[in-house]
């Protein structure tokens, strides 16, 4: 596994066209006239975020990018700003901050710890890499003990969705944990007028215990209040045909992430450079529900370029 959902508003033509289309019909139908703008999740740009978030965001402006996702740094959720400060300069540059990624709950260093020590001797920058990630995420609020903060915050900088990043799902315990979060911050999300939504890696896809992850915490929270955020790379690289589960979950899918995989290493690389056919994905939405999507790309050697290639190719599909 690689570490790392109601609009508050829509474009007039967009909003007309929801007046005649179901929620899937909508996705379907502005998909296929490539009305919707492509967004990008910031967890991509992470050390360039913590270093310059602004003058990051004007380039990512730039190259085309409508849409934001943001995510965790050193900084902390919004990149040293206020939710409503980050926002307004969003803003101002002609996008639309959509979503946010938080952690589920507090990672178990232990568990954490003797996954990097598995790493051979020539990982040692990959392993300094991940012991450092998990000492930040750690000090970082989580779902399980401050989801009340984390909805206010969102709300207060005018988002739409509030997304869960990860949570432990190895044991059954931590799926029932996840499933028992989810639902309070849906509760929570939807009276501040938010929407809450979960995104998986590839483990939701691991037997444990006689359960998937994924399943389970699909049939056991309202399908209003806890929506998805596929990932597309990791359900694929899980051996998931996501067409296939978004028949089996119509209408839970508002939010994607649209990242690509190499063939040989089966690790995150620019979009149309692996193997993942979105063009087959994107003609299939129907059952999806999907509203937004946002390129990403963990652990790209040169950020900004790779998401521009990304933007590139990704257009010439929508």
């Amino acid at each position: 596994m690689s570490t790392r959902r109601q609009f508050l508003q829509h474009s007039s033509a967009f909003a007309l066209g929801g007046l005649l289309l179901s929620r899937s019909g909508i996705a379907a139908s502005a998909f296929k006239a490539a009305t919707r703008p492509v967004g990008i999740q910031l967890y991509t740009l992470t050390a360039l975020m913590s270093e310059d978030p602004k003058g990051t965001l004007q380039k990512v402006a730039a190259i085309g990018y409508k849409e934001l996702e943001t995510a965790a740094t050193p900084k902390g959720y919004y990149y040293g700003y206020q939710p409503k400060e980050l926002a307004a300069m969003v803003k101002d540059m002609g996008m639309h901050w959509r979503s946010h990624h938080v952690m589920g709950a507090p990672f178990n260093m232990n568990r954490m710890q003797a996954a990097a020590k598995q790493l051979s001797p020539q990982d040692s920058v990959k392993a300094k890499q991940m012991a450092e990630r998990f000492k930040f995420f750690s000090t970082m609020p989580t779902l399980k003990n401050d989801y009340q903060k984390l909805v206010d915050e969102a709300a207060e900088g005018g988002l739409s969705y509030l997304v869960c990043a990860s949570i432990p799902v190895s044991t059954l315990d931590e799926i029932k944990t996840a499933v028992d979060v989810f639902s309070k911050t849906g509760e929570a999300c939807k009276k501040a007028g938010l929407q809450f939504a979960y995104h998986n890696h590839t483990t939701e896809f691991d037997q444990v215990e006689g359960h998937r992850p994924f399943d389970y915490i699909l049939s056991n929270t309202d399908k209003e209040l806890v929506k998805m955020e596929l990932d597309l790379a990791w359900a694929t690289k899980a051996n998931q045909d996501p067409l296939e589960l978004f028949k089996q979950h119509p209408g839970r899918f508002e939010l994607l992430h649209v990242k690509d995989l190499d063939k040989a290493t089966k690790s995150p690389t620019e979009i149309g450079n692996g193997y993942i056919d979105f063009k087959h994905i994107f003609d299939n939405l129907k059952d999806s529900g999907m509203k937004y999507f946002f390129v990403e790309q963990d652990g790209a050697p040169e950020p900004l370029k790779d998401v521009t290639i990304s933007y590139n190719n990704l257009k010439k599909i929508v």
